[in-house]
């Protein structure tokens, strides 16, 4: 599986349309969307999947009205239950086969643990889009949601012991058991794990709200510095951890801190804003801002940290209501030789 931060082809997209995952903010939420495809379709191709017709139709007109230029963006008729796409989306890996140099890993996907029924149509997503692309598609068995791993794209993979080892996974699986099935289907072999997640994570802490690498030995990962903040010792707990830590080379790893926006609040319930969800494509990296006092310190240690790219952030406190931010909608589609400047593998409408 490549790095994040390696050559994209384009970005995986599922159209929001749940407005129970938004419950009386929803209407914010598709210009948020929007915006994210107008950065993004400056860069690298924009899939997204769509319930039909009717749905492209209507993304199209509130892309237009943002002045974004479609040339870039392909629809898809991938019905979907919900928009989180890291995680009920395909999964691209790469292989040294010159017929079929890349592959799709379809994980099952049990809606973080049974949380959210139904989740029929996000489970099959992979396995469409592969159909639909003409890829191959591996299915390993076992339940795995693409915000609960990073890697990167040299042997190393992040994730949390409080979400893959959560018994709503995968009960019969031991943490050894589970190494091996992301040795075989990822091509890593170094595995790393942190403790918890943040307070109001419904995915059971998955890493892309924590840690994320940015370069081969680099992570960042997010620290809360007042100690009677509830996110205080999880995240100094794993800040321990991987100061303690190698890369594949026995290296150790470099650790930049990145602040936590301070506690953003909906009806009562802490929301799992975190600067770590963060999304890196071609040319930019998108930054969920929620806290002014707080948003530029995270925007210039991501600026210094990938000089070539534009950081740009964008207020995602309507956003995060869902419980996520643009790395929990976003799944990057790496180019393999050949593939920039190529036409569509789908259908471009």
């Amino acid at each position: 599986m490549p790095a994040e931060w390696e050559l994209h082809r384009g970005t995986w997209l599922s159209w929001p349309h749940k407005e129970a995952s938004w419950p009386g903010k929803f209407t914010p939420v598709p210009p948020i969307f929007a915006r994210m495809v107008g950065l993004l379709a400056d860069r690298e191709e924009v899939h997204i999947n769509v319930a039909g017709p009717a749905m492209e139709d209507e993304v199209r007109r509130l892309l237009a009205d943002c002045g974004t230029d479609t040339g870039n963006v392909f629809f898809h008729f991938h019905p979907t239950n919900d928009a989180w796409c890291r995680d009920h989306g395909p999964i691209f890996i790469q292989r040294p086969d010159p017929e079929h140099p890349e592959a799709i890993i379809d994980w099952g996907f049990n809606a973080w643990g049974g949380k959210y029924p139904p989740y029929d149509l996000d489970d099959v997503i992979p396995s469409r889009i592969a159909e639909e692309l003409s890829v191959p598609v591996f299915h390993p068995g076992i339940v795995l949601e693409g915000g609960s791993i990073d890697v990167n794209g040299r042997g190393t993979l992040l994730t949390t012991e409080s979400c893959l080892l959560n018994p709503n996974r995968n009960p019969e699986l031991t943490r050894l058991e589970i190494e091996q099935f992301l040795r075989d289907y990822l091509g890593v072999h170094h595995i790393l794990w942190l403790g918890d997640g943040i307070v109001g994570d419904d995915t059971d802490g998955h890493i892309d709200d924590l840690t994320r690498f940015v370069d081969d030995r680099t992570v960042v990962t997010v620290v809360e510095n007042n100690p009677s903040d509830e996110n205080y010792d999880p995240l100094q707990k794993n800040l321990e951890r991987l100061q303690h830590m190698t890369d594949q080379d026995g290296r150790p790893l470099r650790v930049v801190t990145l602040p936590m926006p301070r506690g953003v609040w909906h009806e009562g319930q802490r929301l799992p804003a975190s600067y770590a969800n963060f999304y890196i494509a071609n040319g930019v990296v998108l930054l969920p801002t929620y806290d002014p006092a707080r948003d530029g310190e995270a925007l210039g240690i991501l600026q210094q940290l990938f000089p070539s790219r534009e950081v740009v952030g964008i207020d995602c406190t309507d956003l995060v209501w869902g419980l996520g931010a643009f790395h929990c909608v976003t799944q990057q589609w790496p180019a393999t030789a050949g593939q920039m400047g190529s036409a569509s593998a789908g259908q471009k409408r």
